[in-house]
This record gives C-alpha cells, structure tokens and sequence, in this order.
C-alpha cells in the first residue's frame, strides 16, 4: 500500500493536513453562503459577514502562497485553477460557489492515497496536524458560538449582548479567557453556552501556549546541541 508523505504530494497540491485545513474552510464558507439565504435576523446576518471576510482573507493569503510557491504560476493559475482560488477569496456572494473547486484538491489527495493513508500522514505529524485543528477549532467556535449566544441573547430582558459586534466581542474575550465582563449571558441558556466556550477556550489556548513554547525554545536535543557548542 503506498504511504503518503508530507513531502509526497500530487503536483500542485500542499501537505496533506494543510490541505484539509483549506477544504474544511472553504466547506464552512459554501455552508455561511446557504445560511444567508435562511438567517432573517438583520444581527445574525452581520455576524456572517464578518465570518466570511475572515474567511475571505484567509483564502486569498492562500491564493498567493499557492501562486508565490508555484513551480509554474501560469500552470497554477491556469489548469491548476489559481483563478478559481483568486475569483473565491473576493468576500462577493455570487462567485464564493467557486471555493468547492478547491474541495477537487482533497478529492485527488483521497484518490491517489487513499483515506487510510492519509490518516496515518496526519497522525504522524501530530504536531501539524493539531495546530491546524485547533485553528479550526477557534473558527468554528467564534463563528457558530456567536450565532448562537445572540440568538439566544438579544431579545431578553436586560440583555448585553444585543448586536454582532457584542456576540463575537464576547465570544474572543471569552474563549482567549480574557473575560473583560462588559458583556456576558443575562440567560440560563447563555450562561451554559457561556460555560462551554470558557472551557474550550481554556483548553484551545493552553495548547497553542505549548506549540509557541516549544517553537521558540526548540526541542531538548537542540537546546543540548546548542549548549555543547556553546
């Protein structure tokens, strides 16, 4: 059975982990246009919008990483479908349908590969591979958990969190554990809700300050090489 490699990629296509990290973005951008057309609430709506700016920026830094890293940018940009990409990082309704052409991507991965062997790629590089979940992780959390605390919070009585901006105010303080208190859940249902993301967020960040330890200070052996040569 052939082993996927990080450095064993198809043509055109980046490590696999990497990969899947811009396809689940993309998936999650295709799901934030469908729930324009179903969201009616004008607060909610916003807090779509600035989701998909997000997510737009995202994808056109990965537009020009791709492009930048091309070994031919014209092949890229050509039958590797860069148009594609640049056309569905513009944060415009009507083109953003273009992002499932990046799920073609991981469709080749999963022919060439297989899903066995790519989950056996992934798991090798925990490292890698985490840190993009967490990444994911983050998104979702900001985005969905937004959404809902607002749901549930902008028509009750006394209520903080009445508006996009307060909904994902409170989502980044919160899941950072920040907590400034300028806006918090009136709602028994919000408080649990609430609860959920101190907790995720306590976990998420937690980890991310390990992978920032461990980048900035090295593994043991290179601290010992450095020392010896010292």
């Amino acid at each position: 059975m052939v082993t996927a490699r990080q450095d064993d990629a198809p043509e055109g296509l980046k490590p696999i982990g990497y990969e899947m990290f811009i396809a689940a973005l993309s998936i999650l951008s295709i799901v934030n246009l469908l729930l324009l057309y179903v969201v009616e609430s004008q607060s909610l709506t916003y807090v779509l919008y600035v989701m998909n700016g997000m997510l737009s920026a995202i994808l056109f830094i990965d537009f020009c990483y791709r492009l930048a890293t091309a070994d031919s940018r014209w092949a890229y940009f050509g039958r590797g479908m860069g148009w594609a990409d640049l056309l569905a990082s513009i944060p415009v309704p009507q083109v953003k349908v273009l992002r499932i052409f990046r799920l073609l991507r991981v469709y080749r991965l999963l022919a060439t590969y297989g899903v066995r062997s790519i989950v056996g790629t992934l798991l090798r590089n925990r490292a890698g591979s985490a840190l993009l979940t967490l990444l994911l992780i983050v998104i979702l959390v900001l985005e969905f958990g937004s959404l809902s605390m607002l749901r549930l919070e902008q028509d009750a009585p006394e209520a903080t969190i009445t508006s996009a901006s307060d909904a994902l105010w409170f989502g980044i303080v919160t899941m950072s554990t920040v907590g400034y208190g300028d806006t918090y859940p009136v709602t028994n249902a919000g408080r649990l809700l609430g609860s959920f993301i101190i907790v995720l967020g306590v976990g998420v960040f937690g980890t991310l300050t390990g992978f920032l330890a461990q980048a900035f200070l090295g593994s043991p052996a290179t601290r010992s090489q450095s020392v010896e040569g010292a």
